[in-house]
């Protein structure tokens, strides 16, 4: 595994091709699928054991309740994955 740090993420979700509507704070990719913010590991082993025909997963934006974003009121939150050409699907969804 290797870590990198940088200013802007921006330039890395542009070249890996996600959609601006699932954006969020965090992208990672992981064996070849981008991982971007909040997404569950069930989520991630689920991804790499079923190794779908998509560009990756995400959860959009910063919702009470997905993992790291623990508080008060959690709400439910969907992973959504989206393939090369932008289309988008539920992955899963998570109860709060």
């Amino acid at each position: 595994m290797r870590t990198t740090n940088v200013a802007d993420v921006s330039p890395l979700k542009a070249e890996h091709g996600v959609p601006g509507r699932v954006t969020s704070c965090h992208t990672a990719v992981v064996d070849g699928y981008v991982v971007e913010g909040h997404v569950p590991a069930e989520d991630i082993e689920r991804l790499l054991d079923e190794r779908p025909d998509i560009a990756g997963i995400s959860v959009p934006g910063m919702p009470v309740g997905a993992p790291g974003m623990e508080g008060p009121n959690p709400k439910g939150f969907a992973v959504i994955s989206f393939d090369d050409d932008g289309e988008l699907a539920v992955f899963s969804e998570h109860k709060p």
